[in-house]
């Protein structure tokens, strides 16, 4: 079985703040980065004991400069697992390419607005204000789950805050498989489990999520696929305006369209 373990750091358990998820100079981001891989390595011993012989980690978490991407403390990780340092995000696909039994998302955050989101946002926290795939608001546990259906990947686990699970669940099925590790009291605030406990449950949830492949269908936000973005200022729709395939729709909107996600999301993000 070969598994795909896709994180991002805003959902691990006693991170609320911005400090904890980047800056070279930052105590609370190594602090961070620590409690982030321990919450990866918990879900590959999940995976391990659920049978899994192959397990590639992919760091999702942009965390600016050298660490985007690159949050994981190597000599920590499970030496069971590969893991892969990519350039942009969503551009590594090769193990989705050759065949992936089901993903593991671990730390996922709650989409830009979420009220009790803890650090919600969606791709940039300044710059987006929405996104939708053919008129459904998506985060980026739905950008993660719509690259692997692209392959045919299902998404079983997803770990986070109770927004994120709630999210997930709506968008993915209530045959998902979610662990709450915290609960958030606004976007900086948050009552948490300890670590110890969060990867305890992390570790029982991938192992329990990965006893039934069949539980969740693959992601497919349609075909033909429109994706649209709402930007929280004019100036960050600039970037996006001459690309191939993007229209822009309003002073704050534009929207890419395609016969499939993948082709309608290259065309824009890359």
């Amino acid at each position: 079985m070969r598994v795909h373990v896709i994180s991002d750091i805003e959902g691990v358990a006693g991170i609320v703040k911005w400090g904890q998820t980047g800056g070279e100079n930052s105590t609370l981001y190594h602090e961070g980065r620590k409690l982030y891989t321990e919450e990866i390595n918990a879900a590959v011993r999940g995976a391990k004991a659920a049978g899994a012989t192959e397990i590639v980690v992919m760091d999702c978490h942009g965390a600016g400069g050298d660490y985007t991407f690159n949050s994981l403390l190597p000599d920590l990780l499970d030496p069971d697992c590969e893991f892969v340092v990519q350039n942009e995000w969503t551009e590594y696909t090769e193990f989705l390419e050759h065949g992936c039994d089901a993903a593991l998302f671990v730390g996922m955050h709650a989409m830009a607005g979420t009220p009790d989101g803890v650090l919600s946002h969606t791709v940039s926290a300044q710059a987006w204000q929405s996104l939708r795939f053919n008129g459904v608001a998506v985060g980026e546990t739905g950008i993660n789950a719509a690259l692997c259906g692209t392959w045919g990947c299902p998404v079983l686990l997803v770990t986070g805050d109770r927004a994120t699970c709630r999210e997930a669940t709506g968008l993915l099925g209530e045959g998902l498989t979610t662990v709450e590790v915290k609960v958030g009291l606004g976007r900086f605030s948050a009552r948490s489990l300890s670590a110890v406990r969060a990867r305890e449950l992390i570790e029982d949830g991938a192992k329990r999520a990965l006893q039934d492949l069949s539980a969740v269908q693959p992601y497919e936000p349609g075909c033909p696929c429109e994706i649209q973005v709402d930007f929280t200022t004019a100036d960050r729709l600039e970037e996006y305006r001459n690309r191939r395939g993007v229209e822009v729709t309003g002073p704050l909107t534009i929207v890419s369209r395609a016969d499939d996600w993948w082709t309608a999301w290259s065309q824009f993000y890359f």
